[in-house]
């Protein structure tokens, strides 16, 4: 399977650059600054502010992972409260 990897240029902390990421990442990039009403610049920019180590396409790909797996264990702690499907 080839990698759908593009590479796109991005207004970083006022400073264009170029990060390169899988199509899906991208997507989600758009996706999550939609929800938090702001753009994806603007969620990148936050984001490379934040990372610690490494390069900014591995950060985005980290925090993408952990909006999604946070998002996750929200779901599943609020199945945990719904009473079991009970089946006669």
């Amino acid at each position: 399977m080839k990698s759908s990897v593009t590479k796109r240029s991005i207004l970083v902390r006022g400073h264009k650059t170029s990060v390169s990421l899988e199509e899906a990442f991208w997507i989600a990039v758009k996706e999550i600054s939609g929800e938090r009403g702001t753009t994806p610049s603007a969620l990148v920019s936050d984001i490379d502010r934040r990372r610690q180590l490494g390069n900014l396409s591995s950060a985005i790909r980290l925090f993408v992972l952990d909006h999604f797996r946070t998002a996750a264990g929200a779901m599943r702690s609020t199945d945990s409260l719904r009473p079991p499907d009970v089946t006669f």
